[in-house]
């Protein structure tokens, strides 16, 4: 898993232990998380530094998290900063109150991306994010 790992980007710790809890959930557990979440979601994340990482979440097909653009079309693309996507991860910011301040942006399926709150608060319950 440490492939998802990325020098910089604090998101790349986060990212890494879903993508344990994801491959530690029985089949049932994957299906269910899938049939609720129905969608690809593509993260795109800048660090202070000015760089930017991007990881896929799978959760229309395989349960995965994999580093680099979605393949298939991510059906939505969300750009935000590293410490953004951390508040996000800890549960210390809102991702509607995110969206609202500018603090991150999407493309594609807008009503997706409310959902993945839901997807890091359900896997937080299961890993030390």
């Amino acid at each position: 898993m440490s492939d998802i790992k990325v020098e910089g980007f604090k998101s790349s710790e986060i990212l890494d232990q879903l993508a344990q809890v994801f491959a530690a959930y029985s089949d049932e557990e994957k299906a269910a998380q899938i049939k609720k979440t129905k969608g690809i979601f593509e993260l795109r994340v800048k660090n202070d530094a000015g760089a930017e990482a991007v990881w896929t979440i799978d959760l229309k097909t395989a349960g995965t998290v994999y580093a680099g653009p979605a393949k298939p079309k991510a059906d939505v693309t969300i750009i935000l900063s590293d410490d953004t996507f951390g508040a996000l991860a800890t549960g210390k910011l809102d991702g509607q109150k995110a969206f609202m301040t500018g603090k991150l942006k999407t493309k594609g399926n807008m009503m997706l991306a409310t959902k993945l709150d839901g997807v890091l608060k359900s896997a937080k319950g299961k890993a030390k994010l």
